[in-house]
C-alpha cells in the first residue's frame, strides 16, 4: 500500500481520498479505523469503595458481569463499572477487546498464554497474573482476534 501526504495551507480540513482497483481486507480495517477514530479515547470510569477513577482501556486485564453488576478487573484491582457488556465490548473493539463468554469481555493485547481445558473452553493468562474462562462458544472469534493482532494505541 501506498501512502501519500500533501500539506497544504488551501485545506481548511483533512480530506481522505483512497484510489483502488479492489477493495481488499485490509483496506476494509483502514476504513473502519478512520469511521471509528473518534471512539479511540474512550473514557471509562470504575468505582472503587467511594472514589471514581478514570481507567485506561490498555490497562485492564478484562471486564465481568456478576450479580447484576458489571467489574473492571486490572493488575492490581477490580473496579465497578456503570456500563453493562455489550456496550463496552462495541465501544472498545479498536482496542482490541473480545467476548470471552456470556459473562466476560477480555483484552485480547494483555494475554500472555492460554491452555485448553479438557471440557474445551481455554483458560487465559494475563501478563498481569489473572486468568479467566473463554468458553467454547467464544474460542474460534477469539483465535481470529489473536491473528489480526497488533495493537491500536
Amino acid at each position: 500500500m501506498e501512502i501519500k501526504i500533501n500539506i497544504d495551507s488551501k485545506y481548511e480540513q483533512p480530506v481522505i481520498t483512497i484510489q483502488t482497483n479492489e477493495m481488499t481486507t485490509e483496506l476494509e480495517r483502514v476504513l473502519l479505523c478512520l469511521k471509528n477514530s473518534k471512539t479511540n479515547h474512550v473514557r471509562i470510569f470504575g468505582t472503587e469503595e467511594d472514589q471514581t477513577f478514570i481507567l485506561q482501556p490498555s490497562e485492564i486485564d478484562y471486564f465481568y458481569s456478576e450479580n447484576r453488576k458489571t467489574f473492571a478487573r486490572t493488575k492490581h484491582t477490580q473496579y465497578e463499572v456503570n456500563m453493562n457488556l455489550t456496550t463496552l465490548e462495541s465501544h472498545l473493539t479498536n482496542h482490541y477487546f473480545a467476548r470471552f463468554s456470556k459473562s466476560v469481555v477480555g483484552n485480547v493485547n494483555q494475554i500472555k498464554r492460554f491452555e485448553l481445558s479438557f471440557n474445551g473452553n481455554l483458560c487465559v493468562y494475563f501478563h498481569s497474573g489473572n486468568r479467566e474462562y473463554v468458553s467454547k462458544k467464544y474460542v474460534r472469534a477469539l483465535k481470529e482476534s489473536l491473528l489480526n493482532g497488533g495493537t491500536n494505541e
